[in-house]
């Protein structure tokens, strides 16, 4: 078997030992580009928010009852119908109030009768009493009787007119113009007043501006006033952004669990009819906001180099005081101290005098790919 020489040895040992160097020197270059993660400082706008979670509620909500029991005979509005002031919306069977009524005025007109012979027995006894032929005491006896008479009278008058009005209410008309959002009883069902006000209809007056319900937490309502502005989205249209303004933060506080929440109102223009009843807003509360400012992300912030960790570089220790950011400068990092303002929570607002706009930060280290994968080695026989 033929063998190779010598001098073809030693030039294929030569021809790997340059690719090797090679590949080692490109790899140390890429590895030293591609070391740190960085992002170029830029101008742009920054909100600081308070994140909170409501309800959508109409402004005016009425909720129409009756105040006379009974068996709903008739139903003049549904769901969603447009309705007007005084419109009849129900009616509940009318028999057993009619029949109520029509006693009361018989009622009256027996008190009426009664009325009218006292009167005719005490003017008699005044003209015998003139002529002394009754006494004192019979006179003041049929004058009892007679204003006993006229205050049975006026109780029955009374009757009459309660049950004119209970026959009234038998008719259940919209007090406001509005739309009716709920239905709650249907055509046979019995309705019973005697101990609370059922509620037939919700009606709510205006859907084009409603309010929001907001639950906000106790370490954020000091940064909440009137006239605040917000923005929210709603989980029907994640894809559309919706404002408001603060109208009311009230005093009652809520307490569950030793978690304590004060209720925020807030007002929405809602003009297309977007926004539905009872919808669930997510919320953000403007508190401070900044335009065309030099931002940075809040990881470049948080970014300490490892050399810092050991204590190698002296220059590069962060101080607690002073927020620092570090510039990648020949393939290095360079600490620049600087003056930070508010965030929101991905890009904080800064300042200071040796950064500017396009100046490269670092946000992370990344790990060197000659510490995950093992290294090449060349070996000579």
């Amino acid at each position: 078997m033929a063998t190779v020489s010598t001098p073809k040895i030693i030039i294929v040992l030569i021809l790997i030992t340059i690719a090797a160097a090679y590949w080692y020197g490109s790899d140390t270059k890429e590895s030293l580009a591609s070391k740190y993660k960085t992002r170029a400082v830029e101008r742009g706008d920054i909100m600081q928010t308070i994140s909170a979670n409501g309800t959508l509620t109409p402004v005016v909500l009425v909720n129409v009852g009756t105040q006379v029991s009974g068996t709903v005979a008739k139903l003049y509005a549904d769901f969603n119908d447009q309705v007007e002031t005084g419109q009849i919306l129900a009616e509940l069977d009318p028999v057993i109030l009619r029949a109520q009524l029509r006693q009361s005025k018989a009622n009256l007109l027996n008190a009426q009768v009664a009325l009218r012979i006292t009167e005719n027995k005490l003017k008699r006894q005044q003209i015998l009493k003139e002529k002394e032929f009754v006494s004192t005491e019979a006179l003041e006896i049929i004058a009892q009787e007679t204003e006993a008479a006229r205050a049975q009278l006026a109780i029955n008058q009374a009757q009459v007119e309660r049950d004119q009005a209970n026959l009234n209410y038998s008719v259940i008309r919209s007090p406001i113009s509005g739309v009716v959002i709920a239905r709650d009883v249907d055509i046979g069902q019995t309705v019973a007043a005697n101990f609370q006000t059922p509620i037939l209809f919700q009606i709510a007056k205006d859907l084009r501006q409603m309010q929001i319900n907001i639950s906000v937490a106790e370490a954020d309502i000091g940064q909440l006033h009137i006239g605040q502005l917000i923005n929210f989205t709603v989980d029907a249209y994640q894809q559309r952004k919706f404002s408001g303004t603060v109208k009311q933060v009230r005093l009652n506080p809520t307490i569950q669990e030793n978690v304590v929440t004060y209720n925020v109102v807030a007002m929405v223009e809602n003009d297309d009819g977007a926004l539905l009843p009872g919808m669930t807003a997510n919320i953000h509360f403007v508190v401070k906001q900044r335009n065309d400012v030099l931002r940075v992300p809040n990881a470049a912030l948080r970014f300490q180099p490892k050399d810092t960790e050991s204590g190698e570089s002296g220059k590069m220790t962060k101080s607690p005081q002073q927020p620092t950011v570090y510039l990648l400068t020949a393939n290095r990092p360079a600490p620049v101290t600087v003056a930070t303002g508010i965030t929101d929570g991905n890009f904080t607002e800064i300042s200071g005098d040796e950064i500017k706009a396009g100046d490269k930060v670092i946000l992370s280290e990344v790990a060197d790919k000659k510490e995950s994968e093992s290294k090449f080695k060349l070996r000579v026989f």
